[in-house]
């Protein structure tokens, strides 16, 4: 594989104006989706003080990943992209008025959040590889890592500006008013998609290979409705080391630590003398998506760090460190810089994951590939909702970040091991 197409020149996915859109368009998307997590957390952390809700969250929230995500890359393997994306960002703004209604009529309750962040998640299932395929077919190979990367510090732009904006909402007017104002953040991807030519195109996609037993005809079928999915995928790519290298650090990342520190964001806070939805919490949760935003901008502006299976594991047991002394951080601008710190390092190897894998599978299961990569890197984050919330339950959530970190450097340790014997 050249250079050029694991290390694209300075921003040169922004040289495409289709890409423009796109990223300004989703930055806003995902700053919608963290806005409303801001608020729904913090007023389920008012309501019911359970860190095993918190957990609750997580695990509800990024199941559907885990068990819809080939599904999903089998549609955006189909279907058209931007109609996909469209009904995903209707669903969103659909959720954030149904928490809103909630709040107004003072009739929450826990299972109404379990179903709110379930179709949250189904959302986003359906939005990630259609807008995987999409960033392809904009920016093509060549300046593909730079698009995966900068759509990554496009989503952690909207992280960044999600906790701002949804604090100021939290402060200025009320969580009811904020999530109504928060569905309208929505439209400008769905109003962008309807005008421009990018997305899947069905007619494009090479047809899947008949079975040499001669079942080609209900194998493909069943590859197509997203069945034995897994698998077939697996079986196209046993022989790719870095894929699976990169699949396996994804996975173990997201198993044990996720999202999980998010849900349990308001805790942290509290602990370090932060009693209120105040400026201080919401500096503390954007703190972890500005190192991110800036790490990317950096990153992408040097060309630092090409991909590579070694630089990723490594950068993942650089990150378990950090958040290992962030848990029993007693400073707040300790706490503060270490989540910066963490921000830089979790983009840093999650875009060279996604690359690495993106850059290697075939073009007839791209869509399913990034769909079983989406399995890894989202779907067993509904797991972190077990080692970090509800193990916090019983343990104490610093505690229970901490083993969890501990667990994922253990793994990741093995993973370097392998990497360096293939080399």
């Amino acid at each position: 594989m050249s250079r050029q197409a694991t290390a694209p020149a300075a921003f040169g996915a922004l040289r495409h104006p289709g890409y423009r859109g796109y990223f300004a368009t989703s930055a806003l998307a995902m700053m919608a989706d963290n806005i409303e997590h801001v608020i729904s957390y913090w007023v389920l952390y008012e309501r019911f003080h359970s860190p095993a809700l918190g957990g609750i969250a997580v695990l509800t929230h990024w199941l559907p990943f885990l068990f819809f995500s080939v599904t999903a890359g089998s549609l955006a393997d189909r279907f058209d992209g931007r109609r996909l994306i469209q009904v995903a960002q209707a669903l969103f703004a659909l959720v954030s008025i149904a928490w809103a209604v909630l709040f107004l009529t003072e009739t929450l309750e826990i299972w109404h959040a379990v179903v709110l962040l379930t179709l949250h998640g189904l959302a986003g299932v359906l939005w990630s590889p259609a807008g995987q395929l999409m960033v392809h077919d904009i920016v093509g190979r060549e300046q593909l890592h730079s698009a995966i990367r900068l759509t990554a510090t496009a989503r952690n732009l909207g992280l960044l500006l999600g906790p701002a904006v949804g604090g100021a909402l939290l402060l200025l007017l009320d969580p009811v008013t904020g999530l109504f104002v928060n569905a309208f953040f929505y439209l400008p991807m769905i109003v962008w998609l309807a005008r421009v030519p990018y997305g899947a195109k069905p007619e494009l996609q090479p047809p899947p290979r008949p079975s040499p037993a001669g079942g080609g005809g209900r194998e493909r079928r069943a590859a197509e409705r997203g069945e034995k999915g897994v698998w077939h995928v697996l079986r196209e790519v046993s022989g790719n080391r870095t894929v699976l290298l990169m699949m396996a650090v994804a996975g173990a990342s997201s198993f044990f630590i996720g999202t999980g520190i998010q849900a349990q964001m308001p805790e942290f806070a509290h602990d370090l003398g932060h009693q209120e939805a105040d400026f201080s919490y919401s500096v503390l949760l954007a703190a972890n998506a500005a190192g991110a935003f800036a790490g990317g901008m950096l990153l992408e502006a040097g060309g630092w760090l090409a991909a590579s299976a070694r630089a990723a594991i490594v950068l993942a047991i650089l990150w378990c460190a950090v958040l290992g002394a962030f848990a029993f951080a007693t400073s707040y601008p300790l706490a503060v810089t270490l989540m910066l710190i963490a921000g830089f390092l979790q983009l840093s190897f999650g875009a060279m994951a996604q690359t690495l894998v993106q850059l290697h599978s075939p073009a007839a299961l791209r869509g399913r590939l990034i769909g079983l990569y989406n399995v890894a890197s989202n779907g067993l984050r509904a797991f972190s909702g077990v080692t970090i919330g509800l193990l916090g339950s019983l343990i104490g959530v610093h505690w229970s970040l901490a083993a969890s970190a501990l667990a994922l450097a253990t793994v990741a340790a093995v993973l370097l091991a392998l990497a360096l014997r293939s080399d």
